[in-house]
């Protein structure tokens, strides 16, 4: 059977992602990604330590950032995104500059991480208060709270589970669970949901449609932002952030118009 008239596969662009060692979530960061972008990841080496702010620090090293992002520079991606909240949120807002300079030293033409990325879209959004579910525990927690405050985004309320492993193994239920605990009715302009090993795809627009706030999640700020340097978008049905330029009126809470949700997708959430 003669196929040449199928012309070859559609063109790609690259997006290099930098994930810590147990990364287990590479099928939602996909969900994001339209159809003529690939991903291409790689992961920093195995350490044996648990999920705290030693293992933040080990896993966004400047070393070990260059050397990952050097391993993906075979494949040209046009940006690598650093797909981890609390490694780049440990060093606060110059330490997750002065990451995006190490990447982008080691060959990335453009670099962005996931604590960048909120900081970007928390702008993009115009929040001033937010607040916070993570599976951390209190200590990592913190110190979330305390880079949000330094870029001027007040903490309008914290849920955190306590977790030192297996995040990606946690369900929606509790995510929802958190994310209820965390918002006060009125008190808060968006909700961000740290961790990008903690699942979060399909709860966003759920807890859109109940909270009436912009929702926002460690990987999809990730691609968010990742796929804006390529002049392009991420899809994501019913969620604020990926719908905010279509939006052209004033962005807020009060005033943004949320869809209803099709019945198949408000079930076997809670």
């Amino acid at each position: 059977m003669d196929v040449s008239f199928l012309g070859g596969p559609r063109p790609q662009r690259g997006v290099g992602v930098v994930a810590p060692f147990d990364f287990a979530l590479d099928r939602e960061l996909w969900r994001w990604v339209p159809d003529d972008v690939s991903l291409h990841l790689t992961r920093t080496p195995f350490v044996p330590v648990e999920v705290s702010l030693d293992l933040a620090r080990l896993v966004s090293e400047h070393e070990t950032l260059g050397e990952a992002v050097r391993a993906l520079t075979a494949v040209a991606p046009e940006v690598v995104a650093y797909a981890c909240a609390s490694g780049s949120f440990v060093g606060g807002i110059a330490g997750e500059r002065a990451m995006c300079e190490a990447m982008t030293r080691s060959g990335a033409v453009a670099s962005v991480t996931t604590s960048g990325a909120l900081l970007d879209a928390l702008t993009e959004l115009g929040v001033r208060r937010l607040a916070l579910v993570t599976p951390y525990t209190v200590s990592v927690t913190r110190v979330l709270e305390e880079y949000v405050a330094e870029a001027g985004v007040r903490v309008a309320g914290c849920a955190f589970m306590g977790l030192t492993r297996h995040i990606w193994q946690v369900p929606y239920r509790d995510v929802v669970t958190m994310a209820r605990r965390a918002v006060r009715p009125g008190a808060a302009d968006a909700l961000f949901i740290s961790c990008t090993n903690l699942p979060t795809y399909d709860v966003i627009p759920q807890l859109e449609a109940e909270l009436r706030i912009p929702v926002l999640s460690a990987n999809q700020v990730t691609m968010w932002a990742a796929l804006r340097r390529l002049g392009t978008r991420a899809v994501g049905p019913y969620q604020a952030l990926i719908r905010h330029g279509d939006d052209h009126r004033d962005g807020s809470a009060a005033s943004r118009d949320w869809p209803a949700l099709p019945e198949e997708q408000q079930e076997g959430w809670t």
